[in-house]
């Protein structure tokens, strides 16, 4: 099978703490994978090393068949990567914020015309994309710099905590957004979450990390069940504790 991600044993470490132990998992195309852990689990980390902006200690990933070690500048062609608190510049329209940022992956200037077009689509954010992002609200700025993530159509989409300190509503808007372009683009998702809602009514599949480590893997309904559990929640409380 042709994964969008094949992550094979890699592990890391800083200075004498281990981050990341031994971890293996894959992701299809247009499937949403969540890791779930504590601060500390080790979770931006694995992000960190996909994204190509950490060296595993030991290990490999495949991304589109390209390795993360190996053939690091291919993988950049082939991902997208949202950090936590990630921020747009605010001098710039979220309009021209688009432009430019879809002028750094085309030439042509249909090409850049329709990456900008989908980009618009995807945050919703209509007239607004006229102001400056200044004037923009936190939640307005997350869907701004999320449609920049995924307007590109990226094998893989790399998100750190994507609703982070985000409302009711902008989550849901932002959780919904995540789904529909998975499903109308085929990009595969990875995304980081300390919130078990969030990884429960996004991702197909996901894993509960503690102290670098995946202690269960599945889909939501499968860790419910391995925990004898009623919600994520409660299935990330037992795993984390029998651990």
């Amino acid at each position: 099978m042709n994964y969008a991600l094949d992550v094979q044993h890699i592990t890391k470490s800083y200075g004498k703490k281990q981050a990341v132990r031994d971890v293996s998992f894959q992701i299809q195309e247009g499937e949403i994978f969540g890791l779930m852990g504590m601060n500390g689990a080790g979770k931006t980390t694995i992000l960190r090393m996909l994204a190509t902006l950490l060296r595993p200690d030991s290990g490999d990933a495949l991304i589109a068949g390209n390795s993360i070690v190996k053939n690091p500048e291919k993988v950049r062609a082939d991902i997208s990567y949202l950090p936590d608190e990630a921020g747009a510049y605010k001098t710039m329209t979220g309009k021209n914020y688009l432009k430019f940022i879809a002028g750094l992956y085309f030439k042509e200037e249909k090409e850049i015309k329709l990456c900008v077009a989908l980009g618009q689509e995807i945050c919703g954010l209509g007239e607004a994309l006229e102001q400056k992002i200044n004037t923009y609200s936190r939640g307005m700025t997350r869907k701004l710099v999320l449609a920049r993530t995924v307007m590109t159509k990226p094998k893989l989409a790399i998100l750190d905590e994507p609703t982070s300190g985000l409302d009711v509503l902008n989550s849901l808007d932002i959780r919904k957004t995540i789904r529909r372009c998975a499903e109308e683009y085929g990009t595969a998702f990875l995304l980081s979450s300390h919130h078990m809602q969030e990884v429960s009514s996004t991702a197909h599949r996901g894993a509960i990390m503690k102290d670098g480590q995946f202690l269960a893997e599945g889909t939501p309904e499968e860790l419910l069940q391995q925990y004898q559990a009623e919600t994520l929640e409660e299935a990330f409380e037992k795993a984390v504790k029998s651990a």
